[in-house]
Formats: structure tokens, C-alpha cells, sequence
């Protein structure tokens, strides 16, 4: 569905994106998540078609990024999304269902469709009398219009409320569920853990680490053991009492547990620490830097 092939992005003798490759399957959930300047915003504008790379390859819905049969089978959110705001919503999305050359009567149903599912109120009023939640609510529903095959999401709940964040969260995976195939960033690296099926982390304009969470835990941070004993048996931490020991493994666990039991001890408790997608990605963007 999309695959990118050493993507380099320059501006005159700054380097934006370097080396960039990776591949979307149809019906993915793929994330771009790193700090401000990773290359995150130019990496997604480069597959809309905005952005010419200065070289490799990016192909979206098997024809190269900025092809016009492309873009028509793309729905684009950016980070920042002016809108017509003398528009009402409905008047906004006809404007544009009209570029899209959607027939009328799809488009009256198109459009009455992703507002009701967007719980979107008071749609006849002027964009720019709506609330922040709103106008992003419009954007998303804009995104939809044409019904594209692949969606771009950048920064989709950006400086939104809880509950509206929330509800666009659960409303791009029912997209997902539908069959859309969708790239996501955003900086609460939460929801890109919740959303996502795969996830690049970018750092100074290149891809630092990638695949599914459990695999870059693996890569990068894994899964760790607190075994907490009455007894020290060797690099414990005492902790209200106890010693807590860190293994890596299960077999470490049985021969923890094994020598707290020789020593006259016992097992108190034994934890599980998997680290999050932020924990990862602080560690793998400080070792980058570094």
C-alpha cells in the first residue's frame, strides 16, 4: 500500500529527513512518532504529495507520492488546518466534495455520514464560530470526503479536551476496522501505543528504531522482573522492608526464588515492568543523540 525507499529530504544544506525507508501494509495502523525537528512533519507532507523529495522513492496506493490519482485516493489532516471559517460546516465539505468531483447526492450522504459519526453539532453554523474540538471534528470530516483508501493523520487531537481526543482516538480506529490504511503522529506517545500496529521512531531526520511494540521493547527495552524477597541474595534494593531484585527472565525469577528459599527466605511478591512506548522512546532518543 505504501512503501518509501531512502527517502532524503534537504533544504538547501539542512538535512530534514535522511535515508528514510519503510513500508505501510492496507489496513494498518502505522506510526511516525519522535521530538520536534525528527522529520515527522516532512516525512508525511513528502507521502501527501506536498513535498518533492530531493531523493528516493515514496509510493502511496501503488503510484509515486503527489501523482493527482494519487491525492485522490488521500484524505490529509495536518498538524495545522485552516479552515474557510465564513463557511458553515456542511457548505465547507460540499466546497470541497465539489473538488473532489463527488456526485451530489454521494456527496449530501458522504458528508451527513462523517458529521453524524463524528457527533458533530450545530453543523450549519459558521466554522468560525465553533469551538477548537469542532473545527478539528470539520478537518477530520474533510479527510473523509473522498472516500480516500489512505488517510494521514498528523497530530489529529492536538490541544484538544480529554473527551474529544478520546472520541477521535476511538473514531480512527473504526477507520482502521474499516479497512482504511492510516499513518499516525502524535506526541502522546499513549494513544500511539493504544492505535498503533507498527511505529518508527525518527530522531535528527532518521528512523531510529521500528516495528511493533513488543518488538522494540525487545530491541530496546524488554521486559523486566522485580522480585521482592525477605532476604538480599545479591544486587537487591531494599524497599519498605523487602529486597527487590531485577531479572530479565523467568528462568532468573525460578533461580532467585530458589536461593531466597536456601537462604532461609521467602518470595513476597514478583512483578512485571514492561516499559511503555514513552519510556522507549526517551532511552532510544537520548541514545541517538548521544
Amino acid at each position: 500500500m505504501i512503501e518509501v525507499q531512502n527517502l532524503r529530504k534537504e533544504y538547501g544544506g539542512f538535512v530534514a529527513v535522511e535515508g528514510s525507508s519503510f513500508s505501510v501494509d492496507r489496513g494498518e495502523v502505522f506510526g511516525v512518532i519522535g521530538p520536534n525537528g525528527a522529520g515527522k512533519t516532512t516525512t508525511l507532507k513528502t507521502l501527501a504529495g506536498l513535498i518533492e523529495p530531493t531523493a528516493g522513492t515514496a509510493v502511496v496506493a501503488d503510484r509515486p507520492a503527489g501523482h493527482p490519482e494519487m491525492q485522490r485516493t488521500l484524505g490529509f489532516l495536518p498538524e495545522e488546518s485552516p479552515l474557510y471559517e465564513e463557511m458553515t460546516a456542511h457548505s465547507y465539505l460540499e466546497f470541497f466534495a465539489d473538488l473532489y468531483d463527488v456526485p451530489g447526492d454521494v456527496a449530501s450522504e458522504r458528508i451527513a455520514e462523517a458529521l453524524d459519526r463524528l457527533d458533530l453539532e450545530h453543523r450549519d453554523r459558521r466554522i468560525g464560530n465553533m469551538s477548537k474540538g469542532m473545527k478539528r471534528k470539520v478537518a477530520i470530516a474533510r479527510a473523509l470526503v473522498n472516500d480516500p483508501e489512505v488517510l494521514i493523520f498528523d497530530e489529529p487531537a492536538s490541544g484538544l479536551d480529554p473527551l474529544t481526543t478520546n472520541y477521535i482516538i476511538d473514531f480512527t480506529r473504526e477507520l482502521s476496522d474499516e479497512g482504511k490504511t492510516i499513518i499516525f503522529s502524535a506526541h502522546n506517545l499513549f494513544h500511539v501505543e493504544s492505535i498503533c500496529d507498527r511505529v518508527v521512531i525518527m530522531n535528527e531526520g532518521e528512523i531510529v528504531a521500528r516495528g511493533t511494540l513488543e518488538e522494540i521493547r525487545d530491541a530496546h527495552g524488554g521486559t523486566e522482573y522485580h522480585v521482592y524477597a525477605t532476604v538480599d541474595v545479591g544486587g537487591a534494593v531494599q524497599e519498605n522492608g523487602h529486597f527487590r531484585h531485577v531479572v530479565d527472565d523467568m528462568d532468573a525469577v525460578d533461580r532467585i526464588r530458589a536461593t531466597v528459599e536456601d537462604d532461609g527466605g521467602r518470595v513476597t511478591d514478583i512483578q512485571t515492568h514492561t516499559p511503555s512506548l514513552e519510556d522507549i522512546f526517551l532511552d532510544v532518543a537520548g541514545e541517538a543523540r548521544a
